[in-house]
């Protein structure tokens, strides 16, 4: 049985994507070579490592099984490189990030900025997903950083504070919540919406808000960024939900009024999560504090 670093990180790459074209292109690999190194590996063990459906791919038990190792066996590799890289002249490393979109808009671009300007040969991965999600993510191994919101419950993963912020309702100037101060998310559902795109953890995140008290969330437009969410709203599109930080930038140019969400989850109080602080590879330790350094808390 022999399994290089390829196939172990291709196969990672596919339970991860749940899906053998999608993992093939994480892993830089054309579709075919992928499916062959798939088979090769799985005639080498002798039974099947994913189960296959018209929805995707999902790991056997075996799969499980030689996804935990592979997950072990590359993070090692990966200190490998980055232990040897000072010989080399200098440090090399990637760390993987997993981030909600509140923190991946508003606050890690200007972090993770200044982190590598003083880290140049070090490469961050960036994903974004709901909180829940990443918590299970970061506890497989999946991740070296999680962002999430500090209402999750990260069971066993150890947590660190990172920034804070509150969800805002903004409407355009003139509009007929333009007078309120303070309003529940479910009074809101009565209003067309302007969103962020579906698959934006945020979006999917409202939603599910919407369907738990029974309301469809009415989106007349789905955009890229909470900036280009301002701008419509701004031109009478529909009503939109942005973090207060975007809310207060943008009403220094356009017509748009924030109104407070009285809702318990719309203050965000932005936590970092990791399986093991001692057990990171040395410059994902190096970005987690990084990221501590600076609190901004919402006033």
């Amino acid at each position: 049985m022999r399994y290089d670093l390829t196939d172990l990180s291709l196969f990672r790459h596919i339970v991860e994507a749940g899906s053998i074209t999608h993992g093939a292109q994480r892993a830089n690999l054309a579709l075919a070579a992928a499916s062959a190194r798939v088979r090769n590996m799985e005639q080498s063990v002798g039974t099947p490592l994913l189960e296959r459906s018209r929805h995707g791919v999902t790991p056997t038990q075996a799969g499980r099984t030689l996804l935990q190792h592979a997950r072990s066996i590359l993070e090692q590799a990966e200190r490998l490189r980055e232990d040897l890289g000072v010989y080399a002249g200098g440090h090399a490393g990637q760390v993987r990030v997993l981030s909600n979109t509140n923190s991946l808009t508003e606050f890690l671009p200007e972090a993770l900025g200044s982190f590598l300007v003083a880290h140049p040969n070090v490469s961050v991965d960036i994903e974004e997903r709901l909180s829940d999600e990443i918590v299970g993510l970061i506890a497989e191994g999946v991740g070296d950083i999680g962002i999430v919101a500090g209402t999750v419950d990260a069971g066993s993963l150890r947590t660190f504070p990172f920034r804070s912020d509150r969800f805002v309702l903004v409407v355009a100037k003139g509009h007929d919540l333009a007078g309120r101060k303070r309003i529940s998310f479910a009074e809101t559902l009565d209003y067309n919406f302007v969103g962020i795109d579906r698959a934006s953890a945020i979006q999917r995140f409202l939603s599910k808000k919407a369907n738990s008290v029974g309301r469809p969330l009415r989106l007349r437009v789905q955009l890229r960024s909470f900036d280009a969410v301002c701008r419509m709203v701004e031109n009478n599109v529909g009503v939109g939900v942005v973090p207060l930080t975007t809310a207060r930038w943008a009403a220094k140019t356009m017509g748009i009024h924030a109104v407070e969400l009285t809702d318990p989850w719309a203050v965000r109080n932005l936590t970092i999560c990791v399986r093991d602080y001692k057990g990171l590879p040395y410059f994902a330790r190096q970005l987690v504090d990084h990221l501590r350094e600076e609190r901004t808390e919402i006033t």
